[in-house]
């Protein structure tokens, strides 16, 4: 019974030998390829010639572009009635206001929130600081350091058009940026 139960045990371990050696890794050496060249020359001789490596040109050195100096002059960023809520429109204007002031990352600025005629004075200066608090918030996730922006809220004391139409109260709904000298 014992020499039955070593051979099975033998049995066992010369099977687990085998597919061990099954499992070791191989290695593989790449080598590199041959291109076959067929000429002229009797049939029974056909050369092989290595592959030809091309010589790749230098790295030409290039010269940064030049950057533009900031625009400044920027686009007013409009607002709906009653709201501190970025218009999807004005998304575009900010991006490229925020490229602008990239261009020299010391510059300072001035946000002035506006607001039309509607709603108490009190309400009117909230709402105008919201407006402008709203455009340095995207600013600032778009990468500007707020330290450069300050915030100003003047209500409806300084319109740009008449608030007894409808759309010179919309062109009142407003937020400008000045850069300060």
């Amino acid at each position: 019974m014992k020499i039955v139960s070593n051979c099975i045990l033998m049995s066992c371990i010369g099977a687990l030998a085998i597919s061990y050696q099954g499992c070791k890794p191989k290695q593989v050496v790449l080598q590199p390829s041959a291109e076959v060249v067929e000429r002229d020359v009797p049939e029974e001789r056909v050369v092989a010639e290595p592959q030809k490596k091309e010589a790749t040109p230098a790295p030409t050195q290039s010269t940064p572009s030049p950057v533009s100096p900031p625009n400044y002059n920027f686009r007013n960023i409009q607002f709906e009635f009653d709201s501190s809520v970025l218009k999807t429109e004005s998304y575009a204007v900010l991006d490229q206001i925020g490229r602008e002031m990239q261009k020299d990352p010391d510059a300072k600025f001035i946000i002035d929130g506006h607001a039309s005629v509607e709603g108490t004075a009190a309400y009117n200066m909230e709402l105008s600081i919201d407006r402008a608090n709203a455009v340095k918030l995207y600013l600032v996730n778009s990468g500007i350091d707020g330290n450069n922006l300050t915030v100003k809220g003047y209500g409806a004391t300084k319109p740009i058009a008449s608030n007894d139409s409808e759309s010179g109260r919309a062109q009142n709904r407003r937020v400008e940026i000045r850069h300060v000298e």
